[in-house]
């Protein structure tokens, strides 16, 4: 069964390309957006904390909200610990009621969050509404990408599985614009507002044709998948290919995790997200303003935040633009080298650069306390000035694009597209659970680090783990672009190779 299972599947490919000339995506593209929607309150909820923890910080702060060390770094690392619960709970929602719902229901601990947060009159209100929009952060995480791979057509699927990550930062820039005119309770109320539009619009958007074909629902999948690809779209063609796989798939068995075919895309999955997460890009994203305070870069440190996102949101247009022609590992290689080449720099201008002054030893999240808010900017410049000063702000915009262009967002779609189907739902909750709990002791331990040590030593941590990473990606990591996920999935069944390209190969062989 096994040999005739393999014989089809190039016959089904061939069908599936005479028939791609017919494709209408527009729907899709709104299908996509109206998700990824979810990802923009992501990426805005999970730098609340940059522009606001000054303010909390700064001596005219309300004292019922005034943070010190310990509640500031709870404050910012609280955000993981949310998210990696909110991944757990995906991988019971993502099975039980569908990604699409799941999608949904990322709403209500949102919009709850943010309702704590603007109108907090106690720390509780803050740790709890910055927990709650965690939750929602680990729920989308987990479900969104699955959706898109699962309802893209394999032409797209590389430039639209990199939507998620685009639009986290989107809502990052979102919210650093918005904190240079806006006081940080009405940032709250503004985060509500994605939330309820994406609720909205994916009201009336289809659930996932793979979701439908796995329950039954034979009719529903077919008008969902017409009204994806458009109305001249042959849809018995790629259902059939969809069914074929789900047929070949069962209930996954605790034995049968021991398999490759399970074990190693469920191991590359968590080992990436894994790694993506060790680079330091959350630390760096909620503590940014108090970094480059601290730093002292030449520029005003919220300006320098806005910056960074704008260079961050140039990246990932980029990646999305190279997703399908340069190829994964082509780009994780640049990104694993950019982070690298940045990470050394910050380490050693870190470690030359002197302590500030002062009667008490630095500290991350109070060095703002140091000077008066509307003095920083001068006082830094002339502390450090002329352009050795902008070389922690140009090394972090190197980080960040480096980070942006391959690590961010394929490893987002490296895990919807390896994944196998029986336990994507699951798995995918697993990876962002391991993710989010990475970044939580991380976030909390890097303001104790600089506390102690400054930015030398989780700088070089960092610079290690983008040595890793560039290693991972040689050894481990397979080249999924322009591949269905059907041959992804016969690729790791054949469990004879890493690299792709042979898997045609070896299944002719057998």
């Amino acid at each position: 069964m096994s040999t005739r299972v393999n014989e089809e599947t190039p016959l089904v490919n061939r069908r599936l390309t005479s028939s791609e000339s017919q494709i209408n995506n527009s729907k899709l593209f709104l299908a996509v957006f109206s998700a990824v929607l979810g990802n923009f309150s992501f990426g805005y909820s999970l730098v609340f904390s940059s522009p606001v923890l000054p303010k909390l910080k700064s001596p005219d702060a309300d004292p019922r909200l005034k943070m010190d060390t310990e509640q500031a770094a709870w404050f910012g690392s609280i955000y993981s610990l949310g998210a990696a619960a909110g991944g757990l709970g995906a991988m019971l929602l993502n099975d039980m009621i569908g990604r699409k719902l799941s999608i949904m229901m990322s709403a209500v601990p949102s919009a709850i969050g943010y309702m704590l947060m603007g109108g907090a009159s106690d720390l509780w209100m803050l740790h709890l509404g910055r927990f709650l929009t965690g939750v929602a952060g680990g729920m989308t995480a987990a479900s969104i990408p699955v959706y898109i791979s699962e309802i893209s057509h394999k032409s797209v699927r590389g430039a639209l599985g990199s939507c998620p990550q685009v639009t986290a930062v989107f809502g990052t820039l979102a919210l650093y614009a918005l904190s240079l005119v806006v006081p940080w309770r009405w940032l709250a109320i503004a985060g509500e507002v994605p939330a309820v539009l994406m609720v909205v619009l994916l009201a009336f958007m289809p659930s996932s044709p793979r979701r439908l074909l796995s329950l039954g629902r034979e009719q529903q999948a077919a008008k969902a998948l017409r009204w994806l690809r458009g109305s001249h779209y042959d849809t018995h063609i790629e259902l059939s290919a969809i069914q074929h796989s789900i047929n070949t798939q069962s209930r996954v068995t605790w034995s049968q995790l021991a398999t490759p075919i399970y074990y190693r895309p469920i191991i590359i999955s968590v080992v990436m997200r894994f790694l993506q997460q060790m680079t330091g890009v959350t630390p760096i994203l909620v503590y940014m303003e108090p970094i480059f305070a601290q730093s002292k870069v030449s520029l005003e440190a919220k300006y320098d935040a806005a910056i960074v996102g704008a260079v961050r949101l140039l990246s990932v247009a980029t990646a999305a633009s190279l997703m399908d022609r340069a190829g994964r590992k082509a780009l994780l290689y640049t990104s694993s080298m950019l982070m690298f080449l940045s990470t050394l720099t910050l380490t050693m201008i870190s470690h030359t650069t002197p302590c500030p002054p002062g009667p008490s030893p630095p500290n991350l999240t109070m060095s703002l306390d140091h000077i008066p808010h509307n003095d920083i900017g001068n006082a830094l410049e002339a502390s450090q000035p002329g352009s050795a000063g902008l070389i922690p702000l140009i090394s972090t915009m190197v980080f960040i694009f480096g980070y942006a262009m391959g690590w961010g967002p394929i490893t987002w779609l490296l895990m919807s597209e390896v994944l196998p189907l029986v336990a994507r739902g699951v798995a995918s909750g697993l990876c962002v659970t391991v993710s989010w709990l990475t970044a939580f002791m991380l976030t909390h331990a890097f303001t104790h680090l600089v506390d102690r040590y400054g930015l030398y030593v989780p700088y070089l941590c960092f610079t290690v783990v983008c040595v890793v990473c560039l290693l991972f990606n040689a050894v481990c990591i397979p080249e999924t672009r322009g591949r269905s996920l059907e041959e992804i999935e016969n690729y790791f069944r054949t469990g004879r190779t890493f690299t792709i390209r042979r898997s045609h190969s070896s299944v002719q062989a057998q």
